[in-house]
């Protein structure tokens, strides 16, 4: 046991001693304790990561998917016909998601000591909220990546549910990290605490 857990733990039983001696309970010392709930603990502060939505590449590929399909089906034969649905159904989900960008914002990652909200996607209403004490893993995906996904992609588990935030979701990869890194340390990572405390001394 280190000198720093003997003095805590005698600083406890005195205070268990003194409330005995008055009459009163004592107090408790297993009870669990949150990182925002201990003496002297310096709370979490929130992080905010915005999340990133391209209305152009939606145009484009809404305009381009729309009159090159209809211009497939129409000229060629039953090849060109597939391809041209293809585009077409193509065009109508970047349509759904332009308008979708319209109505709603792109979304906000938002880390605390308290909980951690996550958007469902880009321009995604009701994100999921959860504590930090929910999220199970946190992690890079570099080459086994969903073809629909851009690497590399920001896993977030929460149990047998992940959620994937792929890199054109984002700015750049170091807001990727930054969630990584603000995850783990409402979690009480100490390599992130540490980390977070050389900074801001060096600062």
């Amino acid at each position: 046991m280190s000198d720093t857990s003997q003095v805590t733990g005698g600083a406890t039983d005195g205070a268990s001693d003194a409330a005995r001696t008055a009459g009163g309970p004592a107090a408790p010392q297993n009870a669990e304790e949150k990182p925002g709930d201990r003496p002297g603990a310096r709370s979490l502060r929130p992080m905010e990561i915005g999340l990133e939505s391209s209305r152009q590449r939606s145009a484009f590929w809404t305009v381009g998917g729309l009159i090159a399909g209809a211009l497939l089906i129409h000229s060629l034969g039953t090849v060109g016909v597939w391809v041209g649905v293809a585009l077409i159904v193509m065009g109508v989900y970047h349509a759904w998601r332009l308008i979708q960008s319209v109505l709603h914002p792109a979304g906000t990652i938002v880390v605390s000591d308290r909980e951690v909200s996550l958007p469902r996607g880009v321009c995604v209403p009701r994100p999921v909220v959860v504590t930090p004490s929910e999220i199970t893993a946190v992690y890079f995906l570099r080459r086994v990546v969903p073809w629909n996904r851009a690497a590399p992609v920001l896993v977030i588990e929460l149990g047998p549910r992940a959620m994937l935030f792929p890199r054109d979701w984002f700015a750049s990869e170091a807001d990727q990290r930054h969630v990584i890194h603000a995850i783990l340390r409402a979690q009480g990572d100490p390599r992130e605490s540490s980390t977070a405390g050389s900074s801001t001394a060096g600062g």
